[in-house]
């Protein structure tokens, strides 16, 4: 049996391994593909693992021994779901491998826009505080978390994991999520979208891209926010009309925003955020600790044994 992973470098850089596979069968790795490369690295493979690489329903034609494609992520936008579920072939994702990882990039950008210890640190080492006159100087207002209000959008694992961190600092937790549950309710107050905008000093979005939340932080909605308030996305780039929230930090009506994702990535040198004020950037490695990446890598060993054995399991087909 024949395994090809199609784009394997972002998941394992080489401090991983593609034992668990190779034990499975004989695996191919790539470490890109270009889409015009995609049916020829195919070829005559029952089984594909992929990453970003775009599998199309022409691709699934043009493949006709492929029978699974394992998603080497939770999104699996990238394969015509419909065309696959056609033609048979099973296709699976990797989901919650990833939430500690997420919550901790959080606080990560959400704390740097606070205490700006990077930017004070490059100072130190200019030797501004050798000559400083004053035993302490600081570059920006130092923000305190305790006592303000963090808003959440989308309460699902990970929504969850950050509201904790939130309460650990102190902060009112409230969230606005389509679905409620006890748990949920042991960590954050659910509100309305409406007052998620109105209420919070901080505001992190961890919903879904789906039509009715495609653009969710945009002109409209961010006049409803309070002056001043912080932004964080770990989620989805298309999430935020980027010339929105861009128009918003340059006017001061958002104080700041820490992305983790854009909406196309890699991004682009127009990108109206690059010449935003107050805007920080992570290249979407949220997910990309090493302990995250292994337990991708173990759940996605485990997805494909389980279809081997014909019992399936993170089926998205």
């Amino acid at each position: 049996m024949k395994i090809v992973v199609l784009d394997g470098y972002a998941l394992n850089p080489g401090d991983l391994n593609w034992n668990g596979f190779n034990d499975l069968g004989e695996t191919i790795v790539h470490d890109r593909t270009a889409g015009e490369e995609t049916v020829k690295r195919i070829g005559g493979a029952e089984i594909i693992l992929i990453n970003k690489t775009v599998i199309t329903a022409e691709t699934l034609q043009a493949c006709p021994a492929l029978r699974y494609i394992g998603v080497l992520a939770t999104g699996y936008n990238v394969v015509d779901v419909a065309a696959a579920k056609n033609r048979g072939i099973i296709v699976t994702n990797v989901p919650g491998y990833s939430t500690p990882s997420v919550a901790q990039t959080v606080f990560a950008l959400l704390l740097e826009i606070c205490a700006h210890a990077g930017e004070h640190n490059n100072a130190v080492h200019s030797g501004r505080w050798i000559s400083s006159k004053d035993y302490s100087f600081w570059d920006y207002p130092l923000v305190e978390l305790a006592g303000k209000t963090f808003g959440i959008v989308g309460l699902g694992a990970i929504g969850k994991t950050v509201a904790r961190i939130a309460k650990a600092f102190g902060m009112k937790v409230i969230a606005f999520s389509r679905s409620q549950n006890e748990e949920g309710r042991s960590c954050a107050s659910y509100v309305s979208l409406e007052e998620v905008l109105a209420q919070s000093d901080v505001i992190s979005l961890h919903c879904p891209v789906f039509p009715e939340t495609a653009g969710i932080i945009n002109k409209k909605t961010i006049a409803k926010m309070k002056n001043g308030v912080i932004l964080i996305n770990t989620s989805r780039g298309t999430l935020v009309v980027e010339e929105d929230l861009a128009a918003a930090l340059n006017e001061g009506k958002i104080y700041a925003a820490g992305l983790d994702v854009v909406s196309e990535e890699p991004m682009q040198a127009g990108n109206p955020l690059l010449a935003a004020k107050n805007c920080i950037f992570t290249p979407h490695i949220a997910w990309a600790t090493l302990e995250s990446r292994s337990r991708l890598m173990e759940i996605a060993v485990a997805n494909l044994r389980e279809y081997l054995k014909g019992t399936p399991v993170n089926v998205v087909s």
